[in-house]
């Protein structure tokens, strides 16, 4: 019963959620969810729309000066590290992947900055695979509305989500609960007061909206 109220709202809410992250090729997300790590994807989009436009192929990433990169992307913060990583993956696809983003979790797990939850995030979106990513919008989320416990790791989270939304598109969900965390329960003044969602919030200070 809950679950089922939890996907009709968040249907009312985001009846076609979709990616926020600008890109218009296979490796441009894959490069823009790397960088997206612990910054947000309004600021990713600002510096990759600079990014793409001056080095507009796998090749150009690849040979371009590392400290351009860094110049580039350095609003988004950890810029040395993530320079890099821009400048690995671009060689890896480009030697190991004939230039494409391969539907092969275990390979974009071996590249530079990339983890479980990047590979989940660009495997949905490219691929339609059934899989939810755990950022801290899902997992806020999550716990707040007692589809995870306080104290829940981010793997712990996904397979508690999969389990629970069996028969869900769950790249769909995870869309969806971004953007309900990100613009309605919010980190910091959620919007409680026409939440549909209060009667099963485990915070009480937010059940009462102050």
């Amino acid at each position: 019963m809950m679950i089922a109220k939890i996907v009709e709202y968040l249907d009312e809410l985001y009846p076609e959620p979709r990616c926020e992250l600008n890109y218009q090729k296979d490796y441009e997300l894959l490069l823009a969810v790397m960088l997206s790590a612990q910054t947000t994807d309004k600021r990713v989009n600002m510096v990759t729309d600079i990014l793409f436009q001056k080095y507009p192929t796998l090749e150009d990433l690849r040979d371009a000066p590392l400290e351009d990169i860094i110049s580039i992307i350095r609003p988004i913060g950890t810029y040395q590290r993530k320079a890099e990583n821009i400048k690995k993956i671009a060689g890896a696809l480009l030697e190991k992947a004939d230039g494409i983003v391969p539907n092969d979790r275990e390979f974009l797990e071996s590249l530079s900055g990339v983890g479980h939850k990047t590979a989940n995030v660009v495997l949905s979106n490219l691929y339609c695979e059934n899989c939810v990513a755990v950022d801290t919008h899902v997992s806020r989320v999550s716990k707040r509305l007692g589809l995870a416990k306080k104290n829940d790791d981010v793997l712990t989270i996904e397979h508690k989500l999969t389990r629970k939304f069996k028969g869900y598109s769950l790249g769909r969900l995870h869309h969806q609960l971004v953007l309900f965390g990100r613009y309605h329960c919010k980190a910091q003044a959620p919007e409680c007061e026409n939440c549909k969602l209060r009667e099963f919030c485990l915070e009480p200070h937010q059940k009462k909206g102050k």
